[in-house]
């Protein structure tokens, strides 16, 4: 199996909605956002599927080096291997791969977060980051273009927040705000023990409200010149957007299961988004 393929099949096995807006991409850009994808994959993997944490930190370090070897043009790994020659066409920095892997350390080290401002700092490491090296890798002419890439990453992070409230309560984690679970009278316990309240609703509308305005806010940041060049971006945010309306629809029933699109309406979104240009 070749570097290409290896970040091909990480990517389909993975069932992102990510996946589908990479089909509509010109090829040689396509196999940069699958290994970019494929690596993200890998160190989120890390810190999901190591019971030991002594193991995860190792293995997170390993990654570090790797990085660094890949900068030196001597990568070991399939997925380094693969991002390799597009690391100078597309100008991709090695110090925005080694803040993901940070952002991965963050998880092994809390596992709550005060407030909103504390919960983007790592919202940056984990998702604008990523929005920044994919919009780089789509083409930007306009340097603003990164700002909406950056606010588009946060709005993702966000809608992943919402869905994997029960997901992430199950291994520990409570990534709502605690001065907000507080402002709504939800305790942390009713989170992990998945009790459904009206006050857990009405903390979860909350949610959902600021992640809209962040996709607002991202769209007005996109310059018109390269709306073009980023619809792959604009792809996936139709994608996560549905996701999010679906789940206030259903009101918030996160704490036992995990909302999701299928696949096909997953690819008339991005068809319908990509035909709108």
């Amino acid at each position: 199996m070749s570097p290409d393929e290896y970040c091909q099949e990480k990517a389909a096995q993975s069932g992102s909605s990510f996946y589908y807006s990479f089909l509509f991409l010109p090829q040689e850009k396509r196999r940069a956002i699958t290994a970019l994808y494929a690596f993200c994959r890998e160190v989120d993997d890390v810190v999901d599927d190591c019971i030991d944490e002594s193991v995860a930190r190792n293995k997170l370090i390993w990654w570090r080096q790797e990085i660094r070897a890949m900068l030196q043009q001597a990568p070991t790994h399939p997925v380094t291997k693969a991002l390799l020659p597009h690391l100078e066409t597309y100008q991709l920095d090695g110090a925005h791969l080694l803040a993901i892997v940070d952002g991965m350390e963050m998880d092994l080290n809390q596992n709550r977060y005060l407030d909103f401002i504390a919960l983007q700092q790592y919202c940056w490491h984990v998702a604008g980051v990523v929005g920044i090296l994919s919009a780089s890798i789509f083409g930007i002419k306009n340097p603003q273009t990164k700002q909406f890439a950056e606010k588009l990453g946060l709005a993702f992070q966000m809608t992943n927040i919402i869905r994997d409230v029960g997901e992430d309560a199950r291994k520990g984690r409570i990534y709502l705000p605690v001065n907000e679970l507080q402002q709504f009278n939800v305790p942390a316990s009713d989170i992990l023990n998945a009790r459904h309240s009206e006050q857990f609703v009405a903390l979860m509308q909350f949610q959902y409200e600021r992640t809209q305005k962040l996709y607002d806010e991202a769209f007005a940041l996109l310059p018109a010149e390269d709306r073009r060049a980023q619809r792959t971006g604009l792809i996936m945010a139709a994608i996560y957007r549905a996701l999010l309306v679906e789940i206030q629809q259903d009101q918030f029933q996160v704490l036992k299961q995990r909302i999701s699109l299928t696949p096909i309406r997953k690819l008339w979104l991005a068809w319908k988004t990509y035909i709108r240009g």
